[in-house]
């Protein structure tokens, strides 16, 4: 049978580490530019289509920190005017703002009690720089678990993107072309299952032809090929050829977005692109859903999905320590009374936030340097607030086959 009643939600997710930005344009530029680049290109297609198109785009709040910073808006400007390109997304009602992680952690794996401030600092950043509060929700890697349900909630989230293979829905229907319902302690949040094959494809190349055949067979082939069908596609916005290709012709925006839009604005495809937000307020989903503990890349359970970060005996020394880190700082909050007047707890706070981006884990443990690097001046920072003793310095965390020099940090 042919379905036609196929909406799509398209969506691309933008993050850099802390203080990245700064070191590529002063060690790879050709790769700062490829990278600066891929942010603005995203708004100028969605101008030029706004009368059809619909994008979803999610930064990480310590990028944004990093497109507001003088310096690395200075050291860019001969490239794209970065405050002049925020407006544009200001402006552009036709990009959904999404919100993620601060730091860009992996929730399952850090602290609970720095949930809500990673979730808080995030949301409060995407509303800094464009005007307006995000409604939906992107976990860092799609790692997720049921647990943070009431946190999202709680943070002002009324949807969640997460991998379609890990949505287990009360009716024992398996079915990634639809939203659900998934409740937690008390707290409920609609659900939007990502389809991962065609998820990889748009992050490593895609045509109009081939994408219309391939999403009206699943649609047609599905559980409920007669109910409306929500395709929902997301991947990283700055990596890879495709999306960096500053031969656009050759890349995702001209080879495939635009050829997609212009046929969808003459008439000729039956997929049309939908806002997450407009869609979810429509539809209404009440088909409740468990989403299995994961992130984006593997169907096991939930040690081997994130075995990505933690697959290493070094990997796992880095997140305990990061949780015993972070419960000194908690500890001090709740046990100090004196004011913090040198701005100790404070800056320890930021390093430990920094220091659970998932870039440090990803790279097995060639990136645990810089890890270790926030986690040793945290500790001593926490000491100082403390009053202990100097002659005791907090434990060094690096070893010596992964310590950095100066120049490298």
């Amino acid at each position: 049978m042919t379905v036609t009643n196929i909406a799509h939600a398209l969506g691309l997710h933008m993050h850099q580490p802390p203080g990245n930005l700064r070191l590529l344009i002063e060690a790879s530029p050709w790769e700062a530019e490829q990278i600066i680049r891929c942010y603005e290109r995203v708004v100028r297609y969605a101008e030029h289509f706004r009368d059809v198109s619909v994008l979803h785009v999610g930064f990480s709040g310590v990028l944004l920190e990093q497109l507001l910073d003088p310096e690395v808006v200075a050291r860019y400007r001969t490239v794209v005017d970065i405050p002049a390109m925020l407006d544009r997304y200001r402006r552009a009602t036709n990009i959904e703002l999404v919100g993620t992680g601060y730091s860009h952690p992996i929730f399952p794996l850090i602290a609970r009690a720095d949930w809500a401030e990673q979730l808080a600092r995030g949301r409060a950043l995407v509303e800094r720089a464009f005007g307006r509060a995000p409604r939906g929700f992107w976990p860092p890697e799609l790692a997720f678990t049921m647990e943070m349900i009431p946190a999202l909630v709680k943070a002002g989230y009324d949807y969640v993107v997460v991998d379609g293979g890990h949505v287990r829905p009360a009716d024992g229907m398996s079915d990634v072309l639809r939203p659900y319902l998934a409740c937690h302690d008390g707290a409920c949040i609609r659900v939007v299952p990502r389809d991962r094959a065609l998820s990889g494809a748009q992050q490593s190349g895609l045509e109009p032809d081939g994408f219309e055949r391939e999403v009206c067979l699943r649609a047609a082939r599905s559980p409920r090929p007669r109910e409306p069908r929500l395709l929902t596609t997301w991947c990283d916005g700055e990596n890879g050829v495709w999306l960096r290709q500053t031969h656009e012709q050759a890349g995702f925006f001209g080879h495939f977005f635009a050829p997609q839009m212009a046929r969808w604005r003459d008439g000729e495809s039956m997929i049309r692109p939908v806002s997450l937000g407009c869609y979810l307020d429509a539809f209404h989903p009440r088909v409740h859903a468990r989403v299995q503990a994961g992130c984006w890349n593997i169907d096991a359970d939930v040690g081997a999905e994130l075995s990505r970060w933690t697959g290493s005996r070094m990997q796992r020394a880095a997140v305990a320590e990061l949780a015993r880190l972070s419960e000194r700082y908690w500890s001090l909050l709740r046990e100090r009374r004196e004011d913090d007047d040198d701005g100790h707890l404070a800056r320890a706070r930021q390093l430990i936030l920094e220091a659970e981006t998932s870039c440090y884990l990803y790279w097995g443990e060639s990136w645990l340097p810089y890890l270790y690097q926030r986690l040793e001046a945290a500790a001593r920072t926490l000491a100082a607030f403390a009053g202990e003793d100097g002659s005791a310095p907090p434990p060094t965390y690096r070893s010596n086959d992964l310590m950095l020099t100066d120049a490298e940090v």
